[in-house]
């Protein structure tokens, strides 16, 4: 075991203009703050040709502050909803260069020496910040660094701006963390870091790009067989929340349509993880996390649905309509309508509640937030190994699909949406617990899944092409000639859906009989 500490920190970036009225904000409520201090740090990174050490997840760095020297070795550097929690060992050094002998952990030392195999070590970047520092201190006696940090990174030619604020876990317990952050932020938008400062660094060097806040689908979970339930349950929200967080800043800084459907399917994966893995969670305290989610993708739907009547159930009827009727009266009001609801939506995504949902759902997932005291046995369902659970689960769900499947015959337009939904919570379950089976096994059910669900999901679009009746009137001269495409968006569309709902009775029964993988 490294006798060195561990450093646990919470990494958020914010925008580089909030930088300054965040360091000059008051202390959050419940904690006291210390006197800031400011200083300008220089950090050059080395690592050898072939990146050995960030392959092994190690940063190797020496900083100058003032006019002394720092070596800080960190193993175990990754970055997980913002959070990290590497291995720190820190030694005053001469000068700009990395000097091993002076590390006092055998096991670090050791770590390093297998890990460079006698490669020699080069600068690959560096990091020039001015730092804000002060400690706050919580009730409970715990203490908080709060870091603000603004400046480049720099590699070669290249450089990247760099504002970030960063949270570190002195003494005491790390939801004060969370409760810190919130407080400090209030409103102000951010990322949780998916980067350590290494990382980016690196990620600069070679000229990765960081997709900062381009719409990002999931991040893929992957379990082992033998891993426990809890474990299983801690990566599928954090996939979750990491969707979720990203495309809410995708969604704030970029009109990409995109970004709100990321955002929308991230917030339904969390909505189906909770109730796969109900029978082991407290239900007191997902609940409310839910109930936020449920709130945020009803807003985030409405920009969706606006998104989809427009792109797909419109504009693509442009070649099929009479030479007497245009849609560009209908599409100029579903525009119009449509930056209404964004600015709306965009207001709601500014604010506290939101900030308070995603650091509320971050302490939950990694502070074992699902933990009942007066639940005696779930403890042992948390650590039985997820390979059971999840065929269970997956088993679950399919009879709640199949039943909705068994009156397939007599389906009405609203027993296809609730059939839809199903198909879409399973799909889900296979993408949380996929990893755990063949590739060769899951690839194609997944496939047929998709296929279906895309059937259903066209028939659902259909029924929502009757949304445009819902839309605020159109005024003015155009009003006659929008209420005329709406006619015929939607008649063209039923038309449609006639024949495509025979395929879906075609395709369901085939999937029906499909393997199931998972049993």
């Amino acid at each position: 075991m490294s006798s060195s500490p561990k450093e646990i920190e919470l990494k958020l970036e914010v925008p580089p203009q909030a930088q300054e009225t965040l360091r000059k904000s008051p202390a959050p409520k419940g904690f006291t703050a210390s006197r800031a201090v400011t200083k300008t740090l220089q950090s050059i990174y080395f690592d050898t040709a072939d990146q050995a050490l960030r392959r092994a997840r190690i940063s190797l760095r020496v900083r100058k502050v003032g006019q002394s020297w720092v070596q800080t070795a960190k193993i175990g550097t990754g970055v997980i909803g913002g959070m990290s929690s590497a291995v720190e060992a820190e030694h005053p050094v001469d000068g700009r260069a990395i000097d091993l002998t002076v590390i006092e952990d055998p096991q670090v030392l050791r770590h390093l020496v297998e890990t460079i195999n006698g490669a020699a070590l080069a600068e690959t970047f560096e990091t020039l910040i001015k730092r804000t520092t002060r400690v706050l201190t919580a009730e409970d006696g715990s203490r908080i660094e709060v870091a603000f940090d603004v400046g480049d990174i720099k590699a070669g030619e290249r450089s990247a701006p760099l504002a970030e604020v960063e949270l570190e876990l002195l003494e005491g317990a790390s939801g004060n963390l969370y409760a810190a952050a919130q407080g400090l932020l209030e409103d102000t938008p951010f990322h949780f870091s998916p980067y350590s400062k290494a990382e980016r660094g690196f990620r600069l060097a070679g000229g990765e790009s960081s997709g900062a806040d381009a719409p990002s689908l999931a991040r893929k979970v992957e379990l082992t067989a033998s891993e426990s339930v809890e474990h299983a349950f801690r990566s599928v929200l954090r996939s979750c929340l990491e969707q979720i967080a990203h495309n809410r800043m995708a969604v704030l800084t970029s009109d990409d349509p995109e970004g709100p459907h990321q955002l929308r399917v991230g917030l339904r994966r969390l909505r189906s993880a909770f109730r796969l893995f109900r029978p082991v969670l407290n239900p007191l305290t997902f609940r409310p996390l839910d109930a936020s989610a449920r709130t945020l993708a009803g807003k985030v739907g409405e920009l969706r649905d606006l998104d989809v009547l427009a792109s797909e159930i419109v504009a693509p009827l442009s070649d099929h309509a009479p030479q007497n009727l245009s849609l560009d009266p209908l599409l100029k009001h579903l525009t119009k309508t449509r930056v209404n609801c964004r600015n709306e939506l965009i207001d709601y995504l500014q604010s506290t509640e939101i900030n308070a949902f995603l650091f509320s759902l971050a302490a939950y997932t990694e502070g074992r937030g699902w933990l009942d005291a007066e639940n005696f046995d779930q403890t042992t369902l948390l650590a039985a190994p997820i390979s059971a659970f999840a065929r269970e689960a997956q088993n679950k769900q399919w009879r709640k699909v199949a039943k909705h499947g068994s009156g397939i015959e007599e389906m009405s337009v609203p027993e296809r949406h609730e059939m839809r939904k199903a198909l879409k919570k399973l799909r889900y379950g296979i993408e949380f617990f996929g990893s755990l089976y063949p590739k060769a096994e899951v690839k194609p059910f997944l496939k047929r899944m998709k296929k279906l669900q895309d059937i259903f999901g066209y028939l659902n679009d259909v029924a929502m092409a009757e949304k445009l009746l819902d839309l605020p009137s159109a005024k003015g001269a155009s009003a006659s000639d929008t209420s005329l495409a709406m006619g015929f968006a939607i008649g063209w569309h039923e038309a449609q859906a006639t024949q495509m709902w025979r395929h879906a009775k075609d395709y369901w029964t085939e999937t029906k009989g499909a393997p199931k993988f998972w049993r």
